[in-house]
Parts: structure tokens; C-alpha cells; sequence
């Protein structure tokens, strides 16, 4: 059985290692995502909730992701 762990963004990393993705544009902060470079991963939460939940993965699975969506596989 596999357990999982709730984490906050604040948890995951520190303010100052956060930084909003360059897509989110200036859509007065409808569909941001920010995200902080840890050790060996990377963290991602809501740019409008600081203090919420942060999905944390593999940096090389986060890696390939953002590859995969570059690649246009995953359409806007």
C-alpha cells in the first residue's frame, strides 16, 4: 500500500525559490503556475494560493514533461 504525504508550497520551498511561469501572461492571475527547482525536484503550486498544496516530482519526470508538452503532443 502506498501512503502519500500532504505537503504546502511553503513547505517545499522557501518564497524567494519561486518563480511564475512565463505563459501565464497577463491574464490577471487566472491560470498561473509557479515553480521552484529543489534538490533532485521540482516543485509546482497555484501562483494564487502561496500557502497551498505543491505537487513535488522527479525533476527528471518533470523534465520530460515539460519536453512532451514542448513538442506539441499536449495542445494549449
Amino acid at each position: 500500500m502506498s501512503t502519500s504525504t500532504r505537503i504546502t508550497a511553503l513547505e517545499a520551498a522557501d518564497e524567494s525559490s519561486w518563480f511564475k511561469s512565463s505563459y501565464s501572461g497577463d491574464n490577471h492571475g487566472i491560470s498561473c503556475v509557479s515553480v521552484a527547482a529543489l534538490a533532485n525536484n521540482v516543485a509546482v503550486r497555484d501562483s494564487k494560493q502561496h500557502n497551498g498544496p505543491a505537487f513535488i516530482s522527479p525533476a527528471a519526470a518533470w523534465t520530460a514533461f515539460i519536453h512532451e508538452v514542448r513538442s506539441g503532443r499536449w495542445p494549449a
